[in-house]
């Protein structure tokens, strides 16, 4: 039989296997996946990462996931045009579990305007910040003011272990702070993100108040990768998060529900040979 998983339940397997280091102290305490089958450390933590604001608070509402992540491009995607009107929507119910908003500035200026103006939005509000401009400057010097003000700072897009160790120089070691680390597009030029993954785990190591965040996740299995590597976050998209319940399903039914699902769709499209 199928032991399906939900996302704030508990449950024994893979994700259960991995140490993990605390969440960041002075975060927004999030409801914590819980699927370490009821171990005292912490279990990583799933965002939903995406702008559907119906979507994401259904996620919230049903203690699907323990934090959010935006950006411009799912904002778009999801038809947001006011950026701030879609922030306040978010955040007028979203108040206890950590959201981030990106800025979208090419300029380091811009985005320091940008960034102080998101920061002041709530407690529970990460700054996401490039880890370069578009012309692939290091935005250190941006990172360093704004994490030395008390901003709360996502830094996101990057692919390396090197980059993550220059950024980790520059945050500030009192406030809370998250690094992104695009693992799944690691994984699109062929090369596995778990050594680099690994590597950035301890790397933050250093740094309790900093969390690893595996990012762009392409398939479930990641969510169990993430795990294992000793990432603190992981984001998923609906679709993925909608797949957590299938974790350990019996393989024959799957294979069952497949070949249904293939003569259901062909026989609602009334297909005739």
């Amino acid at each position: 039989m199928a032991r399906p998983i939900q996302a704030g339940s508990r449950a024994k397997g893979p994700l259960a296997k991995a140490e993990h280091v605390p969440a960041a102290p002075g975060a927004p305490a999030p409801r914590q996946a819980n699927l370490d089958g009821g171990a005292t450390r912490r279990p990583i933590a799933i965002y939903a990462d995406g702008a559907n604001v119906a979507e994401m608070l259904a996620a919230y509402r049903a203690g699907r996931v323990q934090g959010f992540t935006t950006n411009p491009t799912v904002m778009q995607k999801s038809g947001v045009t006011d950026y701030s009107a879609f922030a306040r929507e978010v955040l007028s119910v979203i108040r206890d579990l950590p959201i981030s908003f990106e800025v979208f500035a090419d300029d380091f200026a811009e985005m320091e305007r940008q960034a102080r103006l998101i920061a002041s939005w709530g407690e529970n509000v990460y700054v996401k910040i490039p880890v370069t401009d578009t012309a692939g400057r290091f935005s250190g010097e941006l990172v360093r003011r704004l994490a030395a003000s008390g901003a709360k700072i996502n830094v996101m897009a990057m692919l390396t272990a090197q980059q993550v160790a220059r950024v980790c120089q520059v945050l500030n070691p009192e406030v809370p702070a998250i690094v992104s680390v695009f693992a799944g597009r690691i994984a699109d030029t062929g090369r596995d993100p778990v050594p680099v993954m690994r590597e950035v785990v301890e790397i933050a190591r250093a740094l309790p108040r900093v969390q690893v965040l595996w990012a762009s996740p392409r398939e479930v299995l990641n969510v169990y990768q993430a795990e294992e590597c000793g990432c603190h976050i992981v984001t998923v998209t609906k679709a993925l998060l909608d797949k957590l319940p299938m974790r350990d399903k019996d393989l024959d039914e799957l294979s069952r529900e497949t070949v249904e699902m293939f003569y259901r769709d062909a026989q609602r499209a009334g297909y005739r040979l």
